[in-house]
C-alpha cells in the first residue's frame, strides 16, 4: 500500500475542493492508496465533512487566513505583505511537514501551494529530502501599489520563485498548474529576471481546471433551484468566499438591495457570509436572506440570475462554468484577483468587474438591473485537470526520483 500526504495549502476555501477531487482521480487510478492530509481552518472542516483523514499536527500550521484578515482593511487585502509577515512561520510549517514525513513514512507528499515547503527546499540545503509534487493556479507575485518595501519584497519572492522554477535538481519531482498557459501573464517576473510565461511553458504541467462538479448538469435553473428549495422568483447570489475579508461587499449588497426593489419588487437577495464571518455581523434589511457557510454553493450559483461575489480565482471559474451573469469586485491591494483573476475572465469575456471603492449602493443597482438574467455565451473551459493532475501524480509515486 502505497501512501501520500496532501497538503491543502492557500488561503480561503477555494484549493480545498479541488485538492479532493484530485485525491479521488488519485484513488481511482491507485485502489489501495492510503491519503492522509494537513490544512489550515477552515479547509479543515471541508476535509472532515468529507471523512477524510486529517492529522492532529494541522493544529500547528501557520494561520494563513487569520493574518490576512487581521491585515485587511476596508476592502483592502494585500497578499504580497501577508507574505512578508507569515514567512518566518512558513519555516515553522516547512520543519513540521518534514517530521511528519520522516516519522510516518510516506512515500510521496503533495501540496497544493504549499509555499512554505517550496521556500524552504530553495533556501535550505540542509531541509530533509523527500517525492514532492507541487501545485500551482499563479506563478508570480505582484507589487499593486508604489511602496518600495512592497516592491523590493515582491521582486525578492519572484527571484526565489524563477530560483524554485528553474532549480537542477528540480525542488519538486513534479510542478502542476491548475489551469492553462494563457493564466500566466506573459512578460518578465521582474527586473533581470525571466518571462513569467515562457519559464513556466517549459518548468510545469498544465492541466486545465478542476471543478467539483460536471458544470452540464446544472443548466437546468429550475430543476436546481427546486432541489435546493428556491422558488422562482429572480434570485441574487452574493458571496465572499472563504475568509472575513470582504464584510464591506456584503454590506454594500445589502444596501442596494432596497432600491433594486423598486423596480424589481419580488427580488430575492441571499447573502453568503462564509464559514469566517458570523451572520450577525450583517446589519438585517427586510427581504434579505443572509446565510453562514454553505457546502455546495455552487448550487446555489446555479439557481442564480445573478451573482455578485469579491473576485476568487474558483469562484469566478465556477460561476464561468456554469455560464451564470456575475459582479466581481477584486480586492484592494491583492495582486492575484486584480491581475490573474482579473486576466482570466476578460479572456473568457465573462462577468463584470466592478470596482469597490467607486461603487455606491445606487450605482450598483444600477449595474444588477443591466446584469440580472443575462443571458451569456462564456467561451467553455476545459475541467478534466483532475484526472490529468491525478495521473501525473500516479507517475511520481510509482516511480519517484532518488
Amino acid at each position: 500500500m502505497r501512501r501520500i500526504l496532501f497538503i491543502s495549502g492557500s488561503i480561503g476555501l477555494g484549493h480545498i475542493n479541488r485538492d479532493i477531487e484530485i485525491a479521488k482521480a488519485l484513488r481511482d487510478l491507485n485502489p489501495e492508496l492510503e491519503i492522509s492530509w494537513l490544512a489550515q481552518d477552515p479547509a479543515s472542516r471541508v476535509l472532515l465533512e468529507a471523512r477524510e483523514k486529517l492529522l492532529p499536527e494541522a493544529s500547528l500550521l501557520a494561520h494563513e487566513n487569520e493574518e490576512l484578515e487581521n491585515s485587511a482593511h476596508g476592502y483592502n487585502a494585500n497578499l504580497t505583505k501577508t507574505i512578508m509577515n507569515i514567512r518566518k512561520e512558513w519555516t515553522n510549517n516547512a520543519q513540521l511537514i518534514g517530521n511528519i514525513v520522516k516519522k510516518e513514512q510516506f512515500d510521496l507528499v503533495v501540496g497544493d501551494e504549499t509555499y512554505d515547503l517550496l521556500i524552504e527546499r530553495v533556501s535550505n540545503k540542509k531541509f530533509q529530502r523527500f517525492p514532492f509534487v507541487i501545485i500551482y493556479d499563479f506563478i508570480g507575485v505582484d507589487s499593486v501599489r508604489w511602496n518600495p518595501i512592497e516592491m523590493i519584497a515582491t521582486w525578492v519572492i519572484n527571484r526565489m520563485w524563477v530560483r524554485a522554477l528553474k532549480s537542477n535538481p528540480p525542488i519538486a519531482d513534479q510542478s502542476i498548474f491548475i489551469g492553462e498557459v494563457e493564466d500566466i501573464d506573459n512578460r518578465e517576473f521582474g527586473f533581470l529576471l525571466p518571462n513569467r510565461r515562457e519559464i513556466a511553458s517549459k518548468n510545469v504541467a498544465f492541466v486545465g481546471y478542476v471543478l467539483p462538479f460536471n458544470p452540464k448538469e446544472y443548466q437546468n435553473k429550475l430543476a436546481v433551484r427546486k432541489q435546493i428549495g428556491y422558488g422562482k422568483e429572480p434570485l441574487i447570489v452574493c458571496s465572499i468566499g472563504g475568509t472575513s475579508v470582504g464584510k464591506e461587499l456584503l454590506d454594500l449588497c445589502a444596501k442596494a438591495l432596497p432600491i433594486i426593489k423598486k423596480e424589481i419588487s419580488n427580488v430575492r437577495m441571499v447573502l453568503v457570509c462564509g464559514p469566517r464571518l458570523s451572520t450577525n455581523s450583517i446589519s438585517p434589511i427586510p427581504g434579505l436572506e443572509i446565510m453562514g457557510y454553505v457546502p455546495e454553493l455552487f448550487k446555489h450559483f446555479a439557481a442564480a440570475d445573478l451573482c455578485i461575489v469579491a473576485g476568487g480565482g474558483t469562484t469566478t471559474l465556477e460561476l464561468i462554468s456554469l455560464q451564470k451573469p456575475f459582479l466581481y469586485f477584486p480586492l484592494s491591494s491583492h495582486f492575484e484577483q486584480i491581475v490573474d483573476v482579473a486576466n482570466r475572465c476578460q479572456r473568457y469575456h465573462a462577468g463584470e468587474k466592478m470596482d469597490f471603492a467607486k461603487t455606491t449602493p445606487d450605482l450598483l443597482a444600477k449595474t444588477v438591473l443591466a446584469n440580472i438574467g443575462k443571458k451569456t455565451s462564456y467561451i467553455t473551459i476545459q475541467t478534466s485537470g483532475a484526472k490529468k493532475a491525478a495521473e501525473l501524480i500516479s507517475k511520481i509515486l510509482k516511480n519517484p526520483k532518488k
